[in-house]
């Protein structure tokens, strides 16, 4: 195998499992009116994968599973119970605590997808690396855009459409199960060792690449929540349709996928730090100037939600790419883990913070809150590339 088809069929795996995301978030307007849920029960159905995440990822770094077993099998097993507990919401759930509960487990066994999908990258790529992580993310972020071009075109019953996502979730399992292995540049797999969950912290490089990802994370998934919320209320307000609110979400979290493509191929020849700061640059200035389109032209506010889309998932292949970079090559999968599963803990707290935000101050001001995360990650960015700098002429020395 070649590592042009590894990463080919990688980044389509990513595509196809990572529709499980927001497959229920997609449809939440008709859960909530089928069901009679207020806004804030409404919300759980993606705190709740955010949360199953943590605790899936938090499972997995304290057991070091992408190391201890063969990560394609950790993937398409966990990609197949993740299209199981999917399914399962479509099929027997008729009340909120059960499809929380489901959603929950989604989000645990999403846990062995996203991050192993990452370290079987790496074994592909040393030069590139970037660029095929951002292949890599831009897939899986068109994959957790999909559920709402399949609800603007699909069927108008929701349960069909969660439905979908577990079928391609499916397909995904199957792909990396029987035709994905690892690159030349795997280590065998590694015996368990728990100090490995805070070695990434005594690493400065490491801890450093962490924060401009945790930074990140604030912004990222309020954004990604909130903004099709925020389309539809704009263009409810402006008499626009509701199938125009649910494509043009598909649009502003998919143009993301452009994103970490060109950012990964820029990242690679300008340096990660570079590239991650101008990203999270654009994207925190979004954050501060969204709110002045609401209620107005309805193509001035899909482009600048494409850019913000484009520009804020841009930068997250690359504090992965540092991570594979600067951290124990034995224990790739368990820092690679342990940096997602802190980064999505802080994912529910913007989340749940938003809709506090929207009743105080309005859709106009709210995604100001966001834009601290963003800048304070470029802050953790410019001192790593102090750091590699400072580094790199000592070496020379």
């Amino acid at each position: 195998m070649s590592r042009g088809r590894a990463l080919i069929l990688l980044a389509f795996s990513e595509f196809l499992a990572m529709s499980l995301w927001f497959a229920a978030s997609a449809v939440a307007p008709k859960i909530a009116s089928e069901w009679h849920l207020s806004a804030g029960t409404a919300a759980w159905l993606t705190l709740s994968v955010q949360l199953g995440f943590v605790a899936g990822t938090l499972i997995s770094a304290l057991l070091n599973l992408p190391d201890v077993f063969k990560t394609r099998h950790v993937f398409a097993v966990s990609a197949l119970l993740g299209a199981i507990a999917n399914l399962l919401v479509a099929v027997v759930s008729h009340n909120a605590a059960t499809a929380i509960t489901l959603r929950f487990l989604t989000g645990v066994f999403l846990a062995g997808v996203y991050p192993p999908g990452m370290k079987l990258i790496a074994t592909w790529f040393r030069e590139g690396r970037g660029f095929a992580l951002g292949v890599l993310v831009g897939a899986l972020t068109l994959g957790k855009a999909s559920p709402y071009l399949i609800n603007a075109v699909g069927s108008s019953r929701w349960r069909v459409n969660v439905a979908c996502t577990s079928l391609l979730a499916v397909i995904a399992s199957l792909i990396v199960a029987l035709f994905v292995h690892e690159g030349p540049f795997g280590l065998p797999r590694q015996p368990f060792d728990l100090s490995q969950v805070t070695a990434v912290f005594s690493n400065r490089g490491v801890r450093l690449a962490n924060f401009g990802y945790f930074g990140h994370m604030w912004e990222l998934y309020a954004m990604w929540t909130w903004i099709p919320a925020m389309l539809r209320a704009s263009f409810a307000s402006s008499g626009d349709s509701t199938m125009l609110a649910d494509v043009g979400s598909f649009i502003v979290i998919g143009s993301g996928a452009i994103g970490c493509i060109a950012a990964g191929r820029l990242a690679d020849r300008l340096g990660r730090a570079n590239v991650a700061s101008a990203a999270m640059s654009i994207s925190g200035t979004c954050c501060l100037v969204i709110g002045t389109l609401y209620g107005g032209s309805a193509i001035a506010l899909l482009v600048v939600a494409a850019i913000w889309g484009a520009s804020v998932v841009a930068d997250s292949a690359q504090f992965s790419a540092c991570v594979t970079e600067l951290a124990d090559p034995r224990y790739i999968g368990t820092a690679l883990t342990m940096q997602t599963c802190i980064g999505f803990l802080i994912t529910t707290i913007s989340i749940r913070m938003m809709p506090l935000v929207v009743d105080a101050v309005g859709w106009r001001a709210a995604f100001i809150a966001l834009a601290p995360g963003p800048f304070l990650g470029i802050v953790a960015m410019m001192r790593l590339r102090t750091a590699q700098r400072n580094a790199a002429a000592l070496s020379r020395t």
